[in-house]
């Protein structure tokens, strides 16, 4: 699969089905498991590492750190680091970061619409598998 703008031509010369194609790339760290997260807590406003993760919870300090290094990387977050006593670091969403982040909103919030039909597929399907 190649991705294509509103023309229908392809944005640049990699397939998002490569396995180290740049898009898929971005994609994974957008989409994973606490980049989702990260990505639509940030959105209501900046946050210390301390606040984001009991914001998010049950994320370990170790994958919450990978995360916002990932994350920052990409020139989705700022970090921000304060040079005072004890040391104080913000984190918060570039333009680019927000306007990802957005867009991971929407698709969660389109799983929260469509929960419930979602579950009733799983059990149809969950039903035929079984021979029920």
């Amino acid at each position: 699969m190649t991705v294509s703008g509103v023309s229908g031509r392809t944005t640049d010369k990699y397939a998002l089905g490569e396995g180290m194609c740049p898009h898929r790339q971005v994609l994974e760290h957008v989409t994973s498991r606490w980049g989702v997260l990260v990505l639509i807590e940030l959105l209501e406003r900046p946050y210390r590492f301390s606040e984001l993760r009991r914001a998010i919870g049950r994320v370990t300090e170790k994958m919450l750190t990978q995360t916002l290094q990932t994350l920052e990387r990409d020139g989705l977050v700022d970090r921000d680091a304060k040079p005072v006593i004890p040391p104080r670091v913000d984190y918060s969403l570039t333009e680019l970061g927000r306007e990802a982040a957005e867009q991971v909103r929407e698709l969660a919030l389109w799983t929260e619409r469509r929960m419930a039909q979602v579950q009733r597929s799983r059990k149809a399907y969950d039903a035929r598998r079984s021979g029920s």
